[in-house]
This record gives C-alpha cells, sequence and structure tokens, in this order.
C-alpha cells in the first residue's frame, strides 16, 4: 500500500483538530466525531490538552483513503510550542496549512510558512470556517496570494480555463503544455505541487463538514507517492515516555526495513530494537518489521535524541525557533536540587525547547521556555510524573552575546607536566546563523587527531559572553593553529585551552548584547491606531499599517520581547476585548537598553572561575596563571593574523599596479561595517549620529573601492508631515489644508528650480474608500495621492527599495514611527527642521548670487576682447 506522512499544522485557534476530525471521521477512522469544546478530540489525548483546549505534544493518527495509507502527524499551534511543530517538519512528505477564513493570514502563519519553505515541504492549504458570517473567498484567495505566495491557486474551481490559466503562470512546462492543448496534466500538476511551484487551496467548513471530502481527493489526486532507497535510514523526531516509564523513540524510516532485535549503531554506541509501535491516536499496535515511508515508536534506544539520524540519514540542524524566557524552578523545602536535576533532564529530553541549566555557582535549576503558557504545562508534568510541587521566579529574557571585530583567541594550558595551546579565529557571522565551526590548520602544524578534538570540545559546550555570561551566538570559530607536546599532552589539556581561547578572544573584541525580538500582528479598533503606535514607539518597536477595513486596523512590526511581555493583557484592557495580539519570534538584535542589563545582571567575567579567561602556563617547573590582556607576550606560536594582514597589503600591493581599483584601509573597513547590519535602531534620529558597537553588528566583508558613479537624484517628501512639522504651515493648516498642502508645493517647486533634483511630495489618502494612487505634475515636481490602505510611508518605502539602485533617495521626514525607510536600503534622510535649513541656505545663495552680479561694475566692449584683437586695437589707436 502507497504511504504518505503529512502534518498539519496552523495558527491556534484555526481549527486544525477539528479537520482533523473530520478527516479520520470521513475516512471511516473513527465513528464520532470529537470536539476541543467537548474534550473528546481523537487526537488531544494528554489531560492538559483537553483541560486547556489547545494542542501541545505533537500526536499521530493513521487512516486509509483507497489505496493510500496517511499518517497524520497533529502539530502545536500555539506560539510557545513552536519547537515541537518544527522537530516534526522534518520527517514529512507533504504538510496541510490551515488558515483561519474569518481571521485570513496571521501572524504565526507566517512564522509556519517561513519554516515549510526552508525545510521544503509541499503544502495543502484548507482556508477553515468558511461558514462564518463575513468570510470573502475572492479576498482570501487575494490575500493568501500577497501574503504567502502568488502559487496559491484555488482547486475548487479545477478544471476551468482560469484553473489552467493560474497554473500554466506557475512554470515554463505547465505553460507550454496548456499553449499546446489548452489543458495540463495531472503528473504535470502533481510536479509543481512536489517542488512548491503550486500550493492547492481548499476552502470549507471542518466544524460543518463542508469541502472535507473534496480536500482530500484533492491530496490523494494531486500529491506524489515518495520513493525509498533499499540502504537503512532513519530520522528520529521525537523521545518520549508512556505510562509504565517505556523511553519510546519516534522514528520515521527513509530507507530500508526495520525489524525487531535489528542492532542500531551510532559513532561509538550500539542499541538493539527490543520493540516496534505504530501508534494511532493513544493506541497502538506492536509488529515485527515496518518499511521505509512508515512512521513507529521504538523501545530499547536509551541515547538517541531528536534530530538524530540513522543509516543513510544526517543529523539534522536545532530548531530555528529557540527558548526567549528563563525562570528560576523553586523547589519545595527539602527538596535536594542535585536529586531533582537528573529527573528534569528527562522533560528536557522529550521536550528539547525546555533547556534545563544547572547553575553551580547558584547552586539552583534555571529552564528556559518559550513562552509563558508552558510554565503552566512545566508545573503540571512535574507534580504528576515526579510528584512533586514546583513554582517558578518572575522570570527574565534570555539574552545572547556577539562580536562586532575580528580577532584571534589564545589559549595555554601548561601546569606541570601538561602542555596544550589553541589559537581561534572569532569573527562576527551572519544575524540568525548561531555558532559555525571550522578547521584551517595544517597537520604539519597539528595533528588531525588534535585537530578533531578541538572541534570536539567547541561544540560540547554553551560558551558564555563576556558582557552578562549569557550563550555567544552568531559567531565563526575556526582553528587556525595549536601546539601538543608528544609526551605531556593529555586529552583534557586541549578542553582547557580551547575553552580559555574562546574567552580570551572574547575579551579582546568588542562584544555586543542581543535581545530576542517578536514580529508581531496587531488588531485594533480604528479609534485606538494612534494609541497602538505609540505604544509600539515607546516599547522600542517599528510597526506601519497592514491594512484597514473601516471597523479594524492591523498593524504589523517587531518589537524586543521584554517589552511586548505583557502588552496582551493591556491590548485587551484599553480596547474592552476588541484588540487582538499576535506575537512570533523573529529572532535576536541588538539590545535596546544594553547598558542598563549589563548593569543590572553585573557579571564579572574575570571573577567567573569555572569559565576562565587568562591562561595557564610553566617556569622554573611550577605553573602560573597570564591574565588575558598578557597572554599574547607569552604564547608559544606566532600570531596568525599578522600573517593574514601581510598577505592582504601583500595582494593589494599587487592589484594596484593592473587596475585603478584599490583594497579599502582598515579604518574605511570600519566605516562601512558600521553602516550595514542593525545600523536603525530605535529613533531615525540614530542614523545620523556616530555608530556603536551594536549598530554594527555584522558579517564582514573585503571590500573594492570604485568611483562612485553619479546617480539622478530624487527628494521624496512626506506632506502631511513636514506640514505639521513646521510651525507656520501647521498654523495654516488649522485654517485652511488646501491653502497650506499648496504652499509646501511652491516652496518646493521653488527649491527644484535652484537644486535641479526630482521632488516627489507623497500625501496620505489611505482612509479614503475606493481611492486609487492618484500622481499629479505640478509646474516641476510631482504631489502623489496614496491609494486606499496604503500610507505615505508606505509609498515612500516601496518607491526607495524598488529604485534604490537606479537614483540616489533622500527622505525628508521627522515621523518617530516611520521605521519602514531603511537607511540600508539606499535612502538617505532629512528631518523637517534640516529640510527647511537646506532650502532657506538654498534661496541665500540664489539671492547672494543675484546681488553679486547686480552689484558688479559696468562692462565695457574692451574687456571682452582676447588679446590678439585688444593688440590690434592698440595699433591702430596709435595710427591715428
Amino acid at each position: 500500500m502507497n504511504k504518505l506522512v503529512i502534518g498539519i499544522l496552523a495558527h491556534v485557534d484555526a481549527g486544525k483538530t477539528t479537520l482533523s476530525e473530520s478527516m479520520l471521521y470521513l475516512s471511516g477512522k473513527i465513528g464520532k466525531l470529537g470536539r476541543v469544546d467537548n474534550k473528546d478530540a481523537y487526537l488531544d489525548t494528554y489531560e492538559l490538552e483537553k483541560a486547556r483546549g489547545i494542542t501541545i505534544f505533537s500526536k499521530q493518527a493513521i487512516f486509509e483513503i483507497g489505496e493510500l495509507q496517511i499518517t497524520l502527524l497533529d502539530t502545536p499551534g500555539h506560539v510557545d510550542f513552536s519547537a515541537e511543530m518544527e522537530r516534526t517538519l522534518q520527517v514529512l512528505d507533504y504538510a496541510i496549512l490551515v488558515i483561519s477564513g474569518a481571521d485570513g493570514v496571521q501572524g504565526h502563519t507566517k512564522t509556519l510558512w517561513r519554516l515549510l519553505d526552508m525545510y521544503r515541504i509541499p503544502v495543502f492549504i484548507f482556508v477553515n470556517k468558511m461558514d462564518q458570517n463575513g468570510t470573502d473567498h475572492e479576498k482570501l484567495i487575494k490575500e493568501l496570494k500577497e501574503q504567502l505566495d502568488d502559487g496559491c491557486i484555488d482547486f475548487g474551481q479545477g478544471g476551468t480555463v482560469g484553473f489552467y490559466e493560474q497554473l500554466a503562470m506557475s512554470d515554463e512546462i505547465m505553460l507550454e503544455e496548456y499553449l499546446k492543448t489548452g489543458q495540463i496534466e495531472t503528473e504535470q500538476i502533481k510536479e509543481g505541487v512536489k517542488k512548491r511551484m503550486v500550493f492547492p487551496c481548499f476552502f470549507g467548513s471542518a466544524l460543518k463538514l463542508e469541502g472535507i471530502e473534496q480536500f482530500m481527493q484533492g491530496i490523494v489526486k494531486f500529491a506524489r507517492i515518495p520513493s525509498y532507497p533499499g540502504e537503512f535510514g532513519a530520522k528520529i523526531f521525537k523521545i518520549v515516555r508512556d505510562e509504565q516509564g517505556n523511553r519510546l523513540t519516534y522514528m520515521k524510516l527513509t530507507g530500508g526495513r526495520l525489524k525487531v532485535k535489528d542492532s542500531l549503531s551510532k559513532d561509538t554506541r550500539e542499541e538493539k530494537v527490543n520493540q516496534i509501535r505504530i501508534y494511532s491516536g493513544q493506541k497502538y499496535e506492536t509488529v515485527n518489521e515496518i518499511d521505509a515511508g512508515s512512521v513507529c515508536a521504538v523501545i530499547g534506544l536509551s541515547q538517541t535524541r531528536p534530530g538524530e539520524g540513522f543509516g543513510i540519514e544526517e543529523a539534522s540542524d536545532t530548531p530555528i525557533l529557540e527558548p526567549v524566557l528563563s525562570y528560576q524552578i523553586i523547589l519545595p523545602e527539602g527538596c535536594d536540587p542535585k536529586m531533582m536535576l537528573p529527573k528534569l533532564r528527562q522533560l528536557e529530553e522529550e521536550v528539547p525547547e525546555l533547556h534545563i541549566v544547572w547553575e553551580e555557582q547558584l547552586q539552583e535549576i534555571q529552564v528556559q521556555i518559550m513562552g509563558e503558557v508552558q510554565i503552566e504545562i512545566l508545573q503540571s508534568l512535574i507534580q504528576s510524573r515526579f510528584n512533586t510541587p514546583v513554582e517558578f521566579d518572575a522570570g527574565r529574557i534570555v539574552y545572547k552575546e556577539t562580536i562586532t571585530s575580528i580577532v584571534e583567541g589564545v589559549g595555554h594550558f601548561e601546569p606541570l607536566r601538561h602542555y596544550a595551546e589553541v589559537h581561534l579565529l572569532l569573527e562576527p557571522g551572519e544575524p540568525g546563523s548561531g555558532l559555525q565551526f571550522g578547521i584551517e590548520c595544517s597537520e604539519d602544524v597539528l595533528g588531525k587527531s588534535w585537530q578533531k578534538l578541538i572541534l570536539s570540545h567547541l561544540e560540547e559546550k554553551t560558551h558564555k559572553g563576556v558582557l552578562t555570561g549569557s550563550a555567544i551566538t552568531d559567531m565563526n570559530i575556526t582553528l587556525v593553529s595549536g601546539r601538543a607536546h608528544i609526551k605531556h599532552t593529555e586529552g583534557g589539556d586541549f578542553r582547557e585551552a580551547t575553552y580559555r581561547a574562546v574567552r580570551q578572544g572574547l575579551k579582546e573584541a568588542e562584544s555586543i548584547l542581543l535581545e530576542p525580538y517578536y514580529d508581531f500582528q496587531l488588531e485594533l479598533p480604528e479609534k485606538m491606531v494612534g494609541r497602538g503606535m505609540n505604544d509600539i514607539e515607546k516599547m522600542y518597536g517599528s510597526c506601519e499599517i497592514l491594512h484597514t477595513n473601516g471597523e479594524i486596523t492591523v498593524l504589523v512590526g517587531s518589537a524586543p520581547v521584554v517589552t511586548m511581555r505583557n502588552y496582551q493583557k493591556e491590548v485587551i484592557t484599553y480596547t474592552k476585548g476588541l484588540g487582538r495580539l499576535f506575537c512570533s519570534l523573529k529572532g535576536y538584535k541588538p539590545c535596546h537598553n544594553a547598558q542598563e542589563v549589563i548593569k543590572s545582571i553585573g557579571y564579572d567575567s574575570e571573577r567567573d572561575l569555572v569559565n576562565p579567561t587568562g591562561s595557564v602556563f610553566c617556569a622554573h617547573g611550577s605553573g602560573f596563571l597570564v591574565d588575558w590582556d598578557k597572554v599574547k607576550e607569552y604564547m608559544h606560536i606566532e600570531s596568525y593574523l599578522p600573517k593574514v594582514k601581510d598577505l592582504l597589503d601583500e595582494s593589494a600591493g599587487n592589484k594596484s599596479s593592473y587596475t585603478e581599483e584599490r583594497w579599502i584601509s582598515l579604518e574605511e573597513i570600519d566605516q562601512i561595517i558600521n553602516r550595514t547590519f542593525y545600523a536603525n535602531q530605535g529613533k531615525k534620529s540614530d542614523w545620523k549620529r556616530h555608530k556603536t558597537a551594536p549598530d554594527s553588528y555584522h558579517e564582514p566583508t573585503a571590500y573594492n573601492s570604485k568611483q562612485k558613479e553619479m546617480k539622478e537624484e530624487y527628494l521624496l517628501v512626506d506632506g502631511y508631515n513636514i506640514i505639521f512639522a513646521w510651525p507656520d504651515l501647521k498654523e495654516l493648516a488649522e485654517v485652511n489644508m488646501d491653502g497650506a498642502r499648496m504652499k509646501l508645493l511652491d516652496l518646493l517647486s521653488n527649491y527644484q528650480g535652484i537644486q535641479k533634483c526630482k521632488i516627489i511630495v507623497v500625501y496620505d489618502a489611505y482612509l479614503v474608500q475606493g481611492h486609487v494612487e492618484e500622481i499629479i505634475e505640478y509646474h516641476n515636481i510631482h504631489m502623489v495621492y496614496t491609494k486606499e490602505a496604503q500610507t505615505a510611508d508606505q509609498y515612500i518605502e516601496k518607491f526607495a527599495h524598488d529604485n534604490r539602485i537606479k537614483y540616489d533617495i533622500t527622505v525628508a521626514t521627522s515621523d518617530g514611527l516611520q521605521q519602514i525607510i531603511i537607511r540600508g536600503a539606499g535612502c538617505s534622510l532629512l528631518s523637517a527642521r534640516e529640510l527647511k535649513i537646506k532650502m532657506e541656505e538654498a534661496n541665500e545663495r540664489l539671492m547672494q548670487g543675484y546681488q553679486e552680479t547686480k552689484g558688479r561694475s559696468r562692462n565695457y566692449l574692451l574687456d571682452t576682447l582676447t588679446p590678439e584683437v585688444k593688440q590690434q586695437v592698440n595699433e591702430i589707436m596709435k595710427k591715428i
């Protein structure tokens, strides 16, 4: 029988579990429809899930449609349990993305879409709740195309001319077929779906079983059955324990077969399969053998972990959705933390996003989680599993650290009869890249076995930064040199030297503190948009208006997690329950109040005895400590970085003889770096100030300096912002807005005549229903009225983004909320005050030039003659 593994994903409350129940019911798997609110859903098997009405743990159900067996993996929809969902993605053949027809594409939906794209999983989309009042089929399909992908096509109109035309536009092969025959074969559509060029969309109501049968048949018809190799392969995606305490390893077979009593080996370990279970809901059946394409739970494997691969399968990357909150676990009186720690490690195996951390200095257990909903879940799990009531403190943010400069870290460990020296190159990485380790060290310098050992030591530990003791991230750490002693070096020596090299390099580098940011979608009554935007600005966030329907306006943007933690309750209060806030983790960016956080944490890197920054050297038969800033004076191997600098200098010298291009100096590189990643933090006035370390969070790149290309200059003016920023125009606007607009246009028209640049004045018309974009020529400048639901900010941002290569663009505005105009996209910035000064200076220059011309002495004909003509005239005059 053909097999498919399909995951079902959704933003919370989109109806994911209800759709699962409907599919199971119509397939004949269950005889009665379960309901989330009735607490009898087939896949909500945990008491916690029934109590809260949400999916917390991924589970599976197996059902058949004709000759196709589908393993349906139900995943959590709540953002706090996103890591559980992400692990499941690694074993899917296809995914079902459920979207609420009443709410459309929401914040977490976009996060799911990005993850599906990252893992390259083909997607079937089901738009649910179409039975509710106010749902608009055409509006929804348009939103899917705009917000997700243009390949989202309504398969409910299958076989029509419009259906084939949309398919033809998604792929050249289908276009050729359509032009030849007027239709497209099913096999070609299958291929388009598999390659993620086409995303079939179906509409209906899972609660009323409307459109479900058509959706299920669509999956059968347009999903391609995967083929598997004969060689054994398996991917692990989950670890749980059953009621008897047996450790279950969930895996999908991606090749070959698996039998009971088979041995599975990984690295140096080998374990035997004692039992194979096939789960569907709460129930399972034991089998002696399974083949590729099946999902099963195996007993007998004690050291497996999620993401691990066996046979032909490689290990998966760590999920990109990471914990951002940290809490201390407060144990009851008399409970030994060190006795509790191994039990909590069991939970960490099952739910890896619960990072259990033992703080040796504080003698306390901390847990890092995605969100506050997990606190209640964890508390309940500890109580039920270990019969131990626990409490949690108020919690804090999980900060991280990175560097903004390239450094060479040196670690030396040489107490008596021990020896190891390690040189590591620490480089800033791309934001979100995590830690990347590599080797660029000759085996003539350090043996291969020692190099591998150093690499394993780099990977085995969470390395602490030197600002707050937070974990480091977004760095490339490369082993560039090292030395061992033929007699005295032991494995543990390189561990000490490696750790110290990292710490010494961090002390030498310029570090910055990073904090987590949320992407958010804020739905507010239109009258309260000002309050919402003001709140976002106070929270050091940025936002823009996505759309408005006259009653509800949707703001989207990003802000620090620490400032948005309790904003959901505030939104409900000031909107009287009409507002909604959806957040999903965006990633880490430079901390908006770094100095305040560093001071409050009070971490002293040089007093952290567990993570020393200095090294140990030996003289006269005894070891002695050397502080981090003196290590390079004592190191035994010459530095790696000066060699690289010499090579670059030599390369630059050779290059100058062949081309007019020159290599930029280190100082110029620093200047370029300061204008790269994260230059726009907070208010726009930051764009003008001297950049600090957080502003230069970057990936270093080699740059060539070329002669500056002359581009046509454009000045984009946010009309209403300037009017209300200039006192004279503001005063006029209170009496006659049209008069204020025309006066600004006249002033800018005059300015254009002096500066000879292209000027576009943009006025908001986003609240005018049905208004289309209007461009009017006014003398020598252009005036734009934006279309409905488009602000001046959005128009300016789009123009700047689309034309940043062709034109030299300057934006004039003092709007503190207009953070969508990004300096890195090629825009210069003028505040309203600076624009006024420039215009006044231009007028003064013009008048000064005129006065100079007017005040000159009278012109004489003789003064205009050339020397030769003057000489001839003089000779004639002498003759007279």
